[in-house]
């Protein structure tokens, strides 16, 4: 399968590079810092810099958009939030006109968001099916969704993935 990634240098994206080349997958990561990403992610994993880079022949079955700023490194100043917003949703807008601007496009669109959708519900049992609660993180959640929805339109099944948090020793 051919994998566009989006967040491939960080913690999941790295695991998830590894476990796909082991597969036999063929890996392309887009990334701020191109030239890092044959040691964050496997020498055999192609480096895009913008999505202005996606132009034919490259084809991909599937995209998975991990991308977005660290949330807990620092306080949610009004310029961080922006910051936040703009790493999540923004990425997201401009992964659709991508999309919008290919010939053959990939079937599936996993795209990460967050249990941060749910805020505090205490002892509360939750599901899916829940709204989403009413404060920053729980917007930012709702509105990553909803921009990765718009995949839809376009023919893509779309899956979210509300992580918790990631416990790791790396």
């Amino acid at each position: 399968m051919r994998i566009l990634l989006t967040g491939g240098t960080g913690l999941l994206g790295r695991a998830l590079c590894s476990r796909w080349l082991a597969d036999g997958h063929c890996l392309t990561v887009l990334s701020r810092r191109p030239e890092r990403v044959p040691d964050l992610c496997g020498s055999g994993v192609l480096a895009l810099a913008s999505l202005g880079h996606w132009q034919p022949p490259m084809v991909f079955d599937a995209l998975v958009n991990l991308a977005g700023e660290p949330i807990i490194d620092r306080p949610w100043t009004r310029a961080r939030k922006q910051t936040l917003c703009a790493s999540r949703v923004g990425l997201s807008e401009d992964l659709l006109a991508a999309i919008a601007r290919t010939e053959v496009k990939p079937s599936v669109l996993l795209s990460a968001s967050a249990i941060g959708y749910y805020g505090d519900c205490g002892d509360r049992p939750i599901d899916e099916s829940a709204a989403p609660a009413d404060d920053f993180a729980a917007r930012l959640c709702a509105d990553w969704e909803a921009a990765a929805e718009c995949a839809g339109e376009f023919g893509l099944r779309v899956c979210q993935l509300r992580t918790g948090l990631v416990l790791s020793a790396d």
